[in-house]
């Protein structure tokens, strides 16, 4: 089994997993040797609702407060505190996290845009930030529709390093 493994995790290597060694253990990718780039990345999520739950929002008429606004500052601190939560991103000295909301009758889309200048991408970054500010959202208004569904989420956008540039078709 482990000479599979290895074998496995090879091939695994080869075809770009790089988050595995030649053994198949998981390890943080080394970046030291990569140039220190600026990069971004963009990330989407939908929050469906009830039509009532988007007035309330909208009116900021739940007895939490302002739901936007705590949902902002929780993707932001997400987005800081993405090497905790993800085991093997590389903690970043991010430079710019804008979280922002378009709301609809019934929908909700949070974007999120995450800027570094490092050896790493900021895609991880961006994707934690909507997703926690997602689930902020449902958490502030639960008690008024517990049927509200996150989704989409999603990479829209990354600029910089060695891959360059990607978008979302």
């Amino acid at each position: 089994m482990g000479e599979l493994l290895r074998l496995y995790a090879g091939a695994m290597s080869e075809h770009g997993f790089t988050h595995l060694d030649e053994t198949g253990a998981a390890r943080m990718v080394d970046v030291s040797g990569k140039s220190a780039t600026k990069r971004t990345a963009v990330a989407r999520s939908m929050v469906q609702m009830e039509p009532a739950t988007a007035a309330a929002i909208a009116d900021q008429s739940l007895g939490k407060g302002d739901v936007l606004a705590v949902a902002r500052v929780a993707g932001i601190q997400a987005a800081k505190k993405t090497s905790e939560l993800i085991p093997l991103c590389h903690p970043l000295a991010l430079s710019a996290v804008k979280v922002e909301f378009a709301l609809s009758e019934s929908d909700l889309e949070i974007t999120a845009t995450v800027e570094t200048v490092g050896p790493t991408g900021v895609e991880m970054e961006a994707l934690t930030a909507v997703s926690v500010a997602a689930l902020t959202i449902y958490d502030m208004c639960k008690a008024i529709d517990r049927g509200m569904t996150i989704s989409s989420t999603q990479l829209v956008h990354k600029a910089g390093g060695k891959s360059g540039d990607w978008s979302r078709a």
